[in-house]
């Protein structure tokens, strides 16, 4: 199905196809194309499933905040990593523990100040190192060994695999290696979807609700300034939104109903006009979906044309 259009000086040079599902308030299929109910892996929209999950295997943090980050893919900003690092202290471990790869941040801002300051890749500012700070303080809090936790078999990723197969109602279909190193899971996106409306509709004080409230909380620590599910939880009340590599977004809304979005060609560009109307046919409008309904295309620095929805 194609979902997203490109269009260069009035002329279509480019589809993008994927699949979209909409859940209205009750979890019934609003509208949907492409496959929904085959099984993909959701990527990075996993995190705030699998923090419920770690808060179930007795994760304790600091503060709410600890839990956006546990659920985030960062972009390296100086509060991001001071962030981790204090999860990590406050579970009595160095960031020498962690097992995500090293990188530099995501923002370049960020990364030209490392860069300036002499410093370099770190496995600290990779995008992922909160979700790792997480699943350490989860290991710390219980025993279990910290150097393998990233193995599927070890006990904190088998209790995280249930509670998201809980969590999203279906059997995990596949288990593959993330970008990060650790186990990524594969569902349905309809799964994934209803997973997301399970943390918005979740009773207050709930492991659900926790994670729910706390990335709605702090979206900044999430993303990053400026980024795309930073500016829609900021910019729609009570939205919770969360993005994954090679074209995935999920979100929801309390009741108003959940979306879930996997652009086939991993184009991360075609998510958000393809959101932005999934958006509106559950009656949400607000003038940050006035400025991501669609992604400016330049020529010679000049906008000529725009990444625009074709659903």
């Amino acid at each position: 199905m194609i979902l997203a259009e490109v269009v260069r000086s009035g002329f279509v040079e480019c589809v993008h196809h994927g699949s979209v599902v909409v859940l209205d308030a009750s979890g019934a299929v609003l509208a949907s194309a492409g496959d929904v109910t085959g099984p993909f892996f959701p990527r990075s929209s996993n995190k705030p499933l699998q923090a419920v999950g770690m808060l179930r295997a007795g994760l304790r943090v600091a503060e709410p905040a600890d839990l956006a980050q546990i659920s985030s893919s960062h972009f390296g900003e100086p509060f991001h990593i001071e962030r981790v690092r204090s999860i990590l202290r406050s579970a009595g471990l160095g960031e020498e523990r962690l097992l995500c790869p090293v990188a530099l941040p995501l923002s370049e801002t960020a990364r030209d100040a490392v860069v300036r300051a002499g410093g370099g890749p770190e496995r600290v500012y990779m995008n992922c190192s909160g979700k790792h700070a997480g699943m350490l303080a989860t290991c710390a809090a219980n025993g279990w060994p910290l150097d393998d936790y990233r193995d599927v078999k070890h006990p904190l990723q088998v209790a995280v695999a249930e509670a998201v197969s809980e969590l999203v109602g279906e059997p995990i279909a596949a288990t593959g290696v993330d970008g990060c190193g650790a186990p990524v899971l594969a569902f349905s996106l309809t799964a994934l979807a209803r997973g997301f409306q399970r943390l918005v509709s979740a009773p207050p004080g709930s492991h659900e609700a926790r994670v729910a409230d706390a990335v709605r909380a702090d979206p900044e620590l999430v993303a990053g300034t400026g980024q795309d599910d930073t500016l829609l939880m900021r910019g729609v009340p009570g939205l919770l939104a969360k993005g994954g590599a090679e074209g995935v977004v999920a979100v929801a809304v309390p009741e108003v109903g959940a979306v879930a979005i996997k652009v086939a060609d991993g184009a991360m560009r075609a998510r958000m006009p393809v959101l932005v109307s999934a958006l509106r046919r559950l009656g949400i409008d607000a003038p940050v979906l006035d400025e991501l309904a669609t992604v400016p295309l330049l020529g010679g620095g000049v906008r000529v044309g725009e990444v625009r929805t074709a659903w």
